[in-house]
């Protein structure tokens, strides 16, 4: 990923604008119109070889000729000429492009994406509408408006959602941060706007159109660090792609493209809306509104039938209905009709003037039970709907000073209109229907969740053996020596028994002969179960090659014969290895679970959780994610299905091992962090029950795979927890383990925290605090392992002894350092073996230079990074602060 050189297509000081031209209608006539007519205090230079001057301005005849070197080139020449015009604007010195010309495809692509690469030049398109950065004046398009100013971002892969978009937020008064239409693609993408967007002062929120996802690890790094700094809500196109039909399991089949992007979205705290009416309200919303401290709406009206469908509406989203409190109550009683509805909603009778609104907000307003307030008015001829919206816009001017968010909704025709005007112009949202302005409120109760979300902390992992990586190596190596892609199920359950998955013993007979003496072997299980052996079949039940219930050597050798045949017959093209002899495992009040791995184009590896058994394609009660996962967001996937609350029991049945079934979902998630080959992977039916789990079935598919090491899976859109960098080190205080944070680890701050001093904590943090909050600890211990590190040192009793962490820039060029050590502990080596640790790693990442700003006060600090090998000097803007830097490449080469 990368954000290099963004501040000169995002904030250029200069711009040319080649293809100008004076042909009004032409695109190089309206994109001249609306950069010139923007306001943009910068040059502005015009390159066509046809002008010597268009209108009182020069116009030259190449970008060399340009007097002036621009920031910004603006590109509306023929497709053939757009490669040596990139070249050109190379060599002047510009840093980036706006390509607005269409057909730059195969070839010509690649051309111009070669010709900006020696020049570091990045490029906006091609094929899209432009740019317009509002705050800049800026306007880089052929869009027929130029947005205002605001602090929502629009990011969009259409051009035409980016003029709905304009036209839409014109009518209402609605600004934008950045307005930007990415077109192709072709080399800045979605995830390089939403790094710099989230870093942008100017936004507040960010507004996505989705058709596709180029790079998903980019996009998911950028998309959850963004997530967590401001609203992010994304439409994402197409819906309907089905899912893959040369899937090899239940899992492969049910993992449709466009649920993988569900998941994702959910993973990295993004909103989706589904249409662009959702967009819109979700705009209005973010921009008019402070975020929700609570998910409870009080609704206002003068319609109980309105007040109903707001209800309704309500109560298929994420939010609630507020419950008045008594004084409240006592207040609007002293001030309403004795008629009114005594209860949220609050229905202030269809004769209510401007006095009767005005009392009402006035006393919602300061009702702690209630987060925001929905306002409806239904126009009647006993009261005026406009002075109505004059008498809320002043109650909320007067008695709102905490900013509660207040939405409106003004029904009728030309009798709202004038009404939605009055209070659109005093920067109220207002929603045609009840049901859209509670989508609207929604938006806002499901970012504050979402927050929430992903801030929580999960449980650390119950003791238990580390897997058997090499076990579950020699299977999945054995079936690619023979160049199979399907394990037969002795394998795939050994590759879960490896990972901690319990698995029913299930043993391999070539002949009816060898699956009777198995029988005898294994006579302390009354029943037993066979299953035909095939490499080529996949779904065994669908061919005759399961048979339950059987009892005794002669019943087990009578099924198996007749099951060989059968099968024989049905799939001659089939390889058949036998069958293999399992004891039946008999757990009444089990529920039968899938649980598997399916592999996603754009994604990568993605989990799949739900019920299992013969029909779970007909039934698809499912939930996916993104591994890697930890309890918490396993059982999120259990909480998302049918089943999941079937597990908590109910009438005469117990309640399931929820834990174990989590505990098989992260296994599972570690297994495929581990083992880049497995494609797909079924567990049908994972049997679950009060007592735990057991896999009754499993089938996974394999293919080649370069061979990394353990949390290394290339294929992962998230990067897992970096295990392999979990070591001991000898330290003058002792053998102390310095292992990468997790968001476990949150139970350790406070007790660490208390054995540092004051004066260290200024130091590290430049201000004095007695604790940190959850969300601040949260920061710290819930990082994104592909652009930040933090190691911690553990002592034997798993106390916390010191942090040295790094947070790189989108680039992943440089980071920022800082380290921590208990105050009784200085002196110790611990700072140091955490910092070596740090260095080490950021090497091997290829990051190029650490910094870190040091107190110049802090002498003791500033030897310590000096004894490391990093250079200090002042900084020029404060000099109480010395800026330390190394160059981690060149240190782990000095110390080798």
């Amino acid at each position: 990923m990368t954000v290099r050189n963004l501040e000169y297509l995002l904030e250029p000081r200069s711009v040319v604008l080649i293809g100008a031209s004076n042909r009004r209608g032409s695109l190089g006539g309206v994109v001249l119109r609306r950069l010139t007519g923007a306001g943009f205090r910068g040059s502005i230079g015009l390159v066509n070889p046809k002008y010597k001057a268009i209108g009182d301005q020069p116009c030259y005849p190449s970008v060399m000729d340009l007097p002036f070197v621009p920031d910004l080139g603006v590109i509306v020449a023929p497709a053939t000429a757009v490669p040596g015009l990139i070249h050109e604007l190379g060599e002047k010195g510009a840093r980036a492009a706006v390509v607005i010309t269409a057909g730059v495809t195969g070839t010509l692509r690649q051309e111009m994406l070669d010709a900006a690469k020696p020049f570091t030049l990045r490029i906006m398109g091609p094929n899209c509408v432009g740019l317009q950065v509002p705050h800049m004046g800026l306007d880089a398009s052929f869009a027929h408006l130029t947005a205002g100013r605001g602090h929502v971002a629009l990011l969009s892969q259409s051009g035409a959602i980016i003029t709905a978009m304009l036209d839409w937020a014109e009518a209402r008064g609605i600004g934008f941060s950045t307005v930007a239409s990415l077109g192709d693609m072709a080399d800045i993408d979605t995830g390089d706007m939403l790094d710099q967007m989230a870093a942008d002062r100017q936004t507040r929120a960010i507004l996505m159109y989705l058709e596709g996802v180029t790079n998903a690890k980019k996009f998911m790094s950028a998309a959850r660090s963004a997530a967590r700094a401001k609203p992010v809500i994304v439409i994402k196109a197409g819906r309907s792609a089905s899912a893959s039909k040369a899937a090899a399991s239940h899992t492969g089949a049910l993992a449709g493209a466009d649920d993988v992007y569900e998941a994702a979205f959910d993973r990295a705290g993004v909103l989706r809306v589904d249409d662009l009416q959702e967009l819109f309200d979700a705009a209005e919303a973010l921009a008019r509104h402070r975020p929700l401290k609570g998910d409870r709406l009080a609704i206002l009206t003068n319609g109980g039938g309105a007040g109903v469908l707001a209800v309704d509406a309500l109560a298929k989203t994420s939010g609630r209905l507020a419950e008045l409190s008594p004084g409240t109550m006592t207040t609007l009683d002293a001030s309403l009709p004795s008629t009114w509805s005594h209860g949220d909603p609050v229905d202030i009778i269809g004769d209510a003037g401007p006095d009767r609104y005005e009392a009402a907000l006035e006393a919602l307003l300061a009702e702690p039970e209630a987060d925001a307030i929905l306002v409806i008015n239904c126009p009647t001829g006993l009261a005026s709907s406009s002075e109505a919206a004059e008498a809320v816009v002043a109650t909320i001017g007067r008695a709102n000073p905490k900013g509660k968010p207040v939405l409106a909704t003004w029904l009728g025709g030309a009798t709202a209109t004038q009404a939605a005007q009055v209070l659109e112009r005093a920067g109220i949202a207002t929603h045609a229907t009840p049901r859209q302005a509670i989508d609207a409120f929604d938006t806002l109760v499901r970012h504050r969740k979402s927050q929430i979300h992903l801030m929580r902390t999960p449980a650390s992992l119950p003791p238990g053996p580390e897997p058997d990586r090499e076990a579950a190596q020699w299977a999945i190596d054995s079936a690619l020596k023979e160049g199979r892609e399907i394990l037969s199920e002795v394998e795939a359950k050994a590759v879960l028994a490896a990972y901690g998955v319990p698995v029913n013993e299930t043993r391999i007979a070539r002949t009816p002969d060898e699956a009777a003496a198995l029988a005898e072997q294994m006579a302390e299980h009354p029943l037993l179960a066979i299953k035909i052996l095939s490499r080529d079949i996949t779904h065994k039940s669908d061919v005759g090659g399961v048979q339950l219930n059987l009892s005794g050597p002669d019943q087990v050798r009578e099924a198996a014969a007749a099951m060989l045949d059968r099968v024989r017959k049905r799939r001659p093209d089939a390889h058949i290895d036998g069958v293999v002899v399992q004891p039946m495992v008999k757990r009444p009040n089990a529920h039968e679970l899938l649980l598997g791995i399916s592999d996603d184009a754009t994604f990568g590896p993605v989990m799949l959780f739900g019920a299992g058994g013969t029909a779970v394609e007909v039934v698809k009660d499912k939930a996916l994610a993104l591994p890697p996962l930890d309890l918490l967001l396993a059982e999120d996937m259990i909480d998302r299905t049918r089943i999941g609350k079937l597990l908590a029991g109910y009438r005469d049945k117990p309640a399931a091992d929820r834990q174990a079934i989590a505990l098989a979902l992260v296994h599972l998630s570690q297994l495929v962090a581990d083992m880049p080959q497995i494609r797909e992977l079924d567990i049908n039916p994972l049997l679950a029950d009060a007592t735990g789990v057991v896999a009754v079935d499993a089938r996974i598919r394999v293919a080649p795979a370069e061979r990394v090491a353990p949390g290394g899976n290339p294929r992962l859109a998230i990067r897992p927890y970096p295990s392999e960098w979990d070591k001991p080190e000898k330290v003058p205080y002792g053998t102390i383990q310095i292992r990468p944070i997790r968001p476990e680890d949150e139970a350790l701050y406070p007790d660490f925290l208390a054995k540092v001093s004051k004066e260290d904590i200024r130091r590290r943090f430049f201000r004095l605090f007695s604790t940190l909050t959850h969300e601040e600890i949260a920061r710290l211990t819930q990082i994104d392992y592909a652009r930040a590190m933090a190691f911690i040192g553990l002592d034997d009793d798993g106390a916390m002894l010191g942090v040295a962490r790094f947070a790189a820039d989108a680039d992943y060029r440089t980071a920022e350092f800082a380290v921590l050590v208990r105050s009784d502990l200085k002196g110790q080596g611990i700072g140091r073996a955490l910092m070596v640790r740090l260095i080490e790693y950021a090497a091997s990442e290829g990051i190029e230079e650490m910094y870190g700003d040091v107190l110049s006060s802090n002498r003791f600090m500033l030897d310590f990074v000096r004894e490391l090998g990093f250079v200090d000097t002042a900084d020029p803007e404060d000099m109480t602060v010395r800026k330390a830097r190394l160059e981690p490449l060149k240190w782990a080469a000095s110390h080798r």
